[in-house]
């Protein structure tokens, strides 16, 4: 399962009637000449524990923004380095993200030479800069699988690798499960799954199961249920800036991660959203779904990642016998983030190349 693209020259191609071109935010209007970032010589390979800020403009990468008019809803995306392939790659962020949380992954392949093309990079519905929609049925995950599968065919293209993070990740496996023939692959970070389904359906039985999302889940309720108060109350926290403490857990290093993290966290931290999302992944049926995964699946999770069990690798393994999981050291529930080129190699976008470690940055050991 390769989704490292070859290095082919970017053409413009036209984009669906359904997109309306959107200027990135935030940062000026597109001008006529966008700086880019500037990439070392490969194989720069040394990079350490969370070695990339995220980063909010989409031109940086050669991506364009648009807001795509779909069945399910509006969705913005940021999508871009067309290539002659039929067949994208989909990155799917998790609850309380967006498409930023992918912008350390793109740098860490920017900066070794991995360009990675055809990429479709949506923030999913109620996230990012995409709407909720005022139908909320159309936020089940075979609903959210359909939508995903709408915005690349809209798109033009006809297949798909597909990556998703946390519950992005439950996404790109009901996606696979529903779209045999169009899903040439799977990656998956940090997958959120079965002990999560068992916290939202057994609150009280199961919290120590996974008791940081336990936690987490019961704290977003009560938000919820206090409505504008709890809002004020997830603001007042990150204008005093004891954020970063509580999502420490999330990471393997939580005071070393760039405040850009801890600040898009902040903002996406949604609880009607974060709620919907959970329950909605309580009430489907992974094991009947997943077991129809035809494609290769390959998935990875920090070794300090507290919403991922080695039960969940366990039972994966059996619903989806084709699937390779492994664990990255000294990372936790954002890989993609925390030791972003070591996610590269593990969901083989590319071949190996030797990984320089650098001894004198917090977290290579």
């Amino acid at each position: 399962m390769s989704i490292l693209m070859s290095r082919p020259a970017i053409r413009n191609h036209a984009v669906s009637p359904l997109c309306a071109l959107d200027s990135p935010k935030p940062g000026p209007r597109p001008g006529p000449h966008v700086p880019a970032r500037p990439k070392p010589a490969p194989p720069a390979t040394a990079l350490g524990y969370s070695p990339f800020p995220l980063d909010s403009d989409a031109r940086h990468f050669g991506l364009t923004t648009s807001s795509m008019r779909l069945r399910g809803g509006t969705v913005t995306v940021r999508h871009g380095r067309r290539s002659a392939s039929t067949t994208a790659t989909i990155l799917l962020h998790g609850a309380a993200g967006s498409w930023t949380t992918w912008t350390p992954l793109l740098q860490a392949a920017d900066a070794t030479a991995r360009d990675l093309t055809d990429l479709i990079i949506p923030d999913l519905p109620g996230w990012g800069d995409s709407p909720l929609p005022a139908d909320r049925s159309t936020l089940g995950l075979e609903s959210m699988a359909e939508l995903v599968a709408d915005l690349a065919r809209s798109l033009g293209y006809e297949r798909w690798n597909v990556v998703g993070h946390s519950m992005g990740g439950f996404i790109a496996l009901a996606l696979a499960a529903s779209e045999t023939r169009a899903t040439a692959s799977v990656g998956l970070v940090s997958a959120t799954s079965f002990s999560v389904q068992d916290s939202v359906r057994h609150p009280v039985r199961r919290f120590f199961a996974l008791p940081a999302f336990s936690a987490l889940f019961q704290t977003m309720r009560m938000l919820q249920l206090a409505g504008p108060l709890g809002r004020d109350l997830v603001r007042a926290v990150t204008r005093f800036g004891l954020l970063r403490f509580l999502v420490a857990p999330l990471f393997r290093y939580g005071q070393a991660v760039d405040a850009s993290v801890v600040a898009a966290l902040g903002a996406e931290m949604r609880p009607a959203g974060f709620v919907l999302a959970a329950t909605r992944a309580g009430a489907y049926d992974a094991s009947a779904s997943w077991a129809q995964i035809s494609c290769p699946v390959r998935s990875v999770h920090g070794d300090r990642d507290v919403f991922v069990t080695a039960q969940d690798d366990r039972k994966l393994r059996s619903v989806v016998p084709q699937c390779v999981i492994s664990t990255i050291a000294s990372a936790g529930h954002f890989g993609q983030i925390e030791r972003p080129l070591e996610v590269l190699l593990r969901l083989e976008f590319a071949a190996p190349l030797p990984i320089v470690s650098t001894s004198s940055q917090l977290g290579t050991s």
